[in-house]
């Protein structure tokens, strides 16, 4: 052990060794039985008296650093647990062993922290083991979520060449509002009630947008407007929506187990969801043959469902609903599938990850119905760019395209009345560029 004349120059393995001592004690002495304690306070305990026992000599700033790596690996996550602590950071990458990358504030940056392969691994473990995934040669993926609710996706070899990786998307700890969106300069305050009205008035609205784009934040905000009396029914790969109503309940997919079966996906979840009396059911994403099931429910009487998508614009969300239905294995004629599309969805709300890492809602668009074979849309609103501010910060407009929805009938039966100038073709109400 070092003492105070070595402290210049601790040899690491020796501090690697101390740490995996203390780590030992820890685990030896710590029973679960907490005493009427918090957790946190007894591991507290019994790590600082396990230091004392180790007759070591740390000067004050390394001791800290220590112990907090040493309480963070046997409740936290390890050397990870101050990224997952860092709310400036919302996505954590690990792409192997010595390469962890980090974003923060919508940008990239490499940190200086390092795993093993062995720490990856034994990190996999630690998230996954406790909500019943499984990860292995033979299921090299899983997806998963830490207590907090964010999303984990890990991968290991044989389909990782470079070792083990790791993917964490942050929940915010804090619960965004549609304020937090307004003074973003994600939407305005405008498009913010004209979402308002139309959820409330029971519009289907799928949310679409590309990966990281926000859509499962916007969802997430959107769906608070569901009044209270309502119930609503979620159903998810990983559970991520936080629905403040009281009146929800949540679903979510199974993998197979070792043996390749007992496997429940989105879409067995969907048709179940019909039987359990549903004012509204919330798909987290459809990315497969779901979406034939959610359109089903669209139209049979479950208005006012809402779902994200993957996809670059509100036209290529409909073309990428098409591919998904055909995926339920029906031999069925394209005509019907639009059909089915037109008839199902009213709204469209695209959200983009914009070049400076801000998330903005870019275009809103009403499914009008189909015209021959094509199904017609109209673009309400739309993102224009106006240049490059403070920091390289984009700036622009979220501007009215002067059309007025033709479902607007059903706002003012739901005892909304839109004031005309939401609508007018100008530029000047709907300022959304960001605060400095």
């Amino acid at each position: 052990m070092a003492t105070t004349d070595q402290m210049a120059s601790i040899p690491v393995g020796a501090l690697d060794q101390l740490r995996t001592w203390l780590k030992e004690q820890v685990a030896r002495n710590f029973n679960g039985d907490n005493g009427g304690r918090p957790e946190y306070e007894k591991v507290q305990s019994l790590l600082e008296k396990a230091y004392e026992h180790a007759r070591v000599n740390l000067p004050e700033s390394l001791k800290r650093e220590l112990l907090t790596q040493v309480m963070s690996e046997v409740l936290g996550f390890g050397v990870i647990q101050r990224l997952l602590d860092d709310p400036e950071i919302t996505e954590i990458m690990i792409n192997g062993p010595e390469q962890i990358y980090v974003e923060r504030q919508g940008l990239l940056e490499k940190s200086s922290i390092k795993l093993t392969t062995d720490e990856i691994l034994r990190l996999i473990d630690r998230i996954i083991t406790p909500i019943g995934r499984r990860i292995d040669a033979e299921q090299p993926m899983v997806d998963a979520r830490l207590p907090d609710g964010s999303r984990v996706n890990a991968v290991i070899p044989p389909v990782a060449i470079d070792g083990p990786g790791v993917t964490i998307r942050k929940f915010a700890r804090e619960r965004m509002d549609i304020h937090d969106l307004i003074r973003l300069g994600s939407l305005s305050e405008h498009v913010a009630g004209f979402l308002e009205a139309c959820v409330v008035s029971r519009l289907n609205t799928i949310v679409s947008g590309g990966t990281g784009s926000g859509k499962t934040t916007l969802l997430n905000i959107i769906s608070g407007y569901i009044p209270e009396g309502e119930r609503i029914v979620t159903i998810e790969d990983a559970a991520e929506l936080q629905l403040h109503q009281e009146h929800v309940f949540r679903l979510e997919a199974k993998p197979a187990n070792a043996d390749g079966n007992g496997e429940i996906g989105i879409r067995s979840l969907v048709r179940n969801a019909l039987r359990m009396r549903p004012d509204r059911i919330i798909v987290g994403e459809v990315r497969g043959g779901e979406a034939l099931d959610m359109l089903q429910a669209m139209n049979t009487g479950h208005d006012g469902s809402l779902t994200t998508l993957h996809a670059n614009s509100p036209r290529d969300a409909a073309s990428r609903l098409e591919t998904l239905v055909l995926l339920a294995g029906f031999d069925l004629p394209l005509k019907v599938v639009r059909e089915q599309i037109a008839s199902a969805a009213d709204l469209i709300v695209q959200q983009s990850r914009m070049r400076d890492g801000s998330r903005k809602v870019t275009s809103i668009s009403e499914v009008v119905g189909m015209e021959g074979e094509t199904i017609v849309m109209t673009e309400l609103f739309r993102f224009e760019e106006t240049g490059t501010g403070i920091g390289g910060k984009l700036e622009g407009q979220l501007v009215s395209t002067g059309m007025r929805p033709m479902f607007e009938s059903r706002l003012n039966a739901a005892g909304f009345t839109l004031p005309a100038e939401w609508f007018a073709n100008t530029t000047r109400s709907f300022n959304t560029s960001t605060q400095h």
